[in-house]
Formats: C-alpha cells, structure tokens, sequence
C-alpha cells in the first residue's frame, strides 16, 4: 500500500472511531455483553469494520499474515506525545545476533524496558509495534528496547524464549556502555511477547549481572498445556480466535513438544522471587483466564502483583490505542504502574 493511502486509510479509521457516541452506538450496533461486561462500543465497531473487509490472525500462509500485519500495524497506533531519539541496535540472541530498536525520551533518567512484540511467535516484527514502543517509552520516560527474536516456523519453540533470554542478559550486561542503570531494567511483552517476557523474568531471576526489575505482561498468552474457559466463550467474534490460536501453535510447537515447559508455558514454571509484575487482561480476550491465573499465581507465590482486568477491551487493544479512547487510557495506565515502580527504585 502506497504510504499516501495509508495515511488516508488511518486518518479515516480515526475519525470514524471518533464520532459522538450516539453515532458509533448506532453504527457498532446493539451492545455485546460477555461475564456481565459490555464491549467497548470503539471496539465493536472496529470489530465490524474489520469482519465486512474480511480481516483476521492467521489461517493463511505465513509470509501473507506477516505483510498483512505489518501493513494494517500504523492505522491505529499509539503516538508519542514528546521527541523520542530512535536508533538501530544489534545485540545477542541464542543462535546469533539479533537486530534490536532503542527508543530513548529525553526525559529517559537510566530507566530501560527490554519490550518483545506479540504477533502469536509466528507474526511481528520491529516495525508492526514500532507504535506501542514508541508511545510505551514515552510515556514510561524510559529507554525501550525492542528485540528482533527469531519466529516460527522458520524456528520452533523455544527458539524465541531463548532469544529473549539471551538478549536481556547482553543488555544487563552492557548496561553501563547503552546508558542504562543496570539495576532499573524491566521486561515487557504484548501477547506472544508477554510470554516471552514473563519466561525472561523466571529464567534470570537468580543473574549475577542484573535480574529484571519488574515485568509488565500485556494480555499474555502463557500456557498452551491447558484450555481456560475464555478461549471457548470469547473464541470467535473477538478478532483473535481459537482457529487462530490453533494456527500459531501449529506454528511455533514442535510436535514432540513439552506444552508444560516453563519456556513453552511459563504458568507452568517456578514463580517464586521473580520481579514485581503488572499484569494486564482485556474482558474480551480469548486468553483473560490464563494471563489472570498467572496474576494469581503470582500473588500466591508472593510477588508483588499489579492485576487489571480491562473490560471492555479486546485481545490486541494495545496496537488499537490511537484511536481506542479506552485503549489509550489502558496503555497510559500500564506505563504509569511501570514508571512508579522505576521511582521506587534507588
């Protein structure tokens, strides 16, 4: 798509999403309610929107789904408000160098988030969540790594859980040469990314180097051993699906695959001692009962657990927040809980 028609394309997605309420009511049309919470009515007409154009996450061949992706990512992305200095790193990954995105506030105070893009470890890149970094870091008044892990097909589990490790502790390491406070370092992640981020947060929790100072999980997928209740209530309707859930497992598991493996499903894994967490859910997402079961077990396991179940929100909201109003105000509010635990840091 040619950059003009996608401007055009978002500025309309934008100022539809805009209209008074009555208008988008009438539009969206009567309200969906799910476990006694009503659909953003922004995001039912998005959801509208996207089924009369035929848009949905997976089923089609892989190289599709990501061109796809990555060029509906910019319609609805979050913006940030201030100047953001923008740079193309390289750090290490398991297998490898791994390209990295360093977005750094002037504002920035030493504060790092080391952030994994979701995308179901098949789709993403540094690109599709270009928007949320940038409008995360902003907001966070911290500098943000993005890492470029390896994804499936092209490299099964738990090739992208080791990226993640590897690069958060090359970036813990060279703390003092990227500007950074070693000790002030956390990990974020959105879906895919949230798995990644909370598997970083158990695997380096003992480093001599630096472990993460908090963990912020954006409605993460977190176990593929068992089914919860919300993959088979909200599994159509709500932009991710279970047919689509099934198409990325059957990207990214092995079939000989340990779905319990604390790489694969970090629920599954020793949570004792891992860095304070917020965990944030949307009402309307097929994964609210995992990503909720891991703010439980969590606080259960004596973490300090920040836990915010968003409504009236679909799965993927955070890449929606540029013209969400509710979106927007979910995403502002993880960043805060992220910048007040940096302020708690001495």
């Amino acid at each position: 798509m040619a950059p003009l028609s996608k401007s055009f394309e978002a500025g309309a997605a934008r100022g539809m999403l805009g209209l008074p309420a009555a208008l988008l009511r009438l539009m969206a049309g009567k309200p969906i309610v799910r476990d006694g919470h009503a659909l953003d009515v922004q995001c039912q007409l998005l959801l509208k929107i996207m089924r009369l154009r035929g848009a949905k996450l997976g089923g089609s061949d892989v190289a599709t789904e990501r061109r796809q992706m990555r060029a509906q990512s910019s319609t609805l992305a979050p913006r940030a408000h201030n100047p953001l200095a923008v740079h193309e790193w390289v750090v290490a990954g398991d297998n490898g160098a791994l390209a990295a995105r360093c977005y750094r506030p002037e504002s920035a105070d030493g504060a790092a988030i080391v952030f994994y893009h979701g995308g179901g470890f098949v789709l993403g890149d540094l690109d599709s969540h270009d928007g949320i970094c940038r409008a995360l870091a902003d907001r966070a008044q911290a500098t943000l790594i993005a890492i470029d892990y390896r994804r499936a097909p092209e490299h099964a589990a738990p090739a992208a859980a080791r990226d993640a490790i590897a690069a958060f502790r090359d970036i813990a390491a060279r703390a003092d040469d990227l500007g950074i406070d070693a000790h002030r370092i956390a990990v974020a992640g959105d879906s895919a990314g949230g798995n990644l981020a909370a598997v970083v947060a158990q695997q380096t929790r003992h480093d001599d180097t630096a472990a993460p100072a908090a963990q912020l999980l954006l409605y993460p997928a977190v176990d593929f051993a068992e089914d919860k209740p919300s993959k088979t209530r909200l599994g159509s309707g709500f932009l991710l699906e279970k047919s689509s859930m099934d198409w990325f497992e059957g990207h990214y598991l092995p079939a000989n695959c340990n779905k319990r493996d604390p790489l694969v499903s970090p629920l599954h894994g020793e949570l004792g001692g891992v860095a304070p967490a917020i965990v944030i859910t949307a009402g309307f997402d097929p994964l609210r009962d995992e990503g909720e079961a891991y703010g439980a077990a969590l606080q259960t396991a004596g973490v300090n657990t920040i836990r915010r179940c968003e409504t009236g929100l679909i799965h993927g909201f955070a890449n929606f927040a540029g013209g969400v109003e509710r979106a927007r105000q979910a995403l502002d509010h993880a960043a805060d809980a992220l910048r007040t635990r940096f302020d708690a840091i001495n």
